[in-house]
């Protein structure tokens, strides 16, 4: 072998030699970065857990809250719905109990009115001999619609 493929060959291993330690070199940044990693994720986990427990213990009472919100709800509408009733049956009763003695009592009072007046007419009228005729009848008013309702 001549001196100059020696020296090409020396090259080539120093070469295939160089290769393989860059080759170990990143192997064993890569094997760093991997443990890194696994250790900053492993950290994130830990740092991460609490939070996670903390969103899941408010869900769970928020979830809590919304029943009891709901059940609230429903007793107020249940209640208001009651106290309308009762207003509705009393409101009923004042109207039997009150109104309607009252209209009844405003009739009396409106019929007694009507007979007074009708006295008072009677005296007031000058009196008729028996020989002048009939007495005439009376016309109803044109402005009252009472008349024209009247059912007799």
């Amino acid at each position: 072998m001549s001196p100059l493929a020696v020296t090409f060959l020396g090259l080539i291993a120093l070469a295939v030699l160089s290769l393989a330690a860059g080759q170990l070199y990143a192997l064993m940044l890569t094997v760093r970065a991997v443990r890194q990693m696994g250790e900053t994720l492993n950290r994130f986990e830990r740092d991460i857990r609490p939070i996670v427990e903390n969103v899941n213990a408010m869900s769970v009472e928020a979830k809590r809250a919304a029943v009891l919100a709901t059940a609230q709800v429903e007793r107020a509408d249940r209640l208001l719905t009651d106290v309308s009733r009762r207003v509705e049956d009393t409101a009923g009763i004042v109207q039997r109990a009150i109104l309607a003695p009252a209209r009844d009592g405003m009739a009396l009072f409106q019929g007694i009115k009507a007979a007074l007046l009708a006295f008072r007419d009677l005296k007031s009228r000058p009196r008729r001999s028996p020989n002048m005729g009939p007495v005439p009848r009376a016309v109803p008013d044109p402005g009252d619609d009472d008349h024209a309702s009247f059912i007799g």
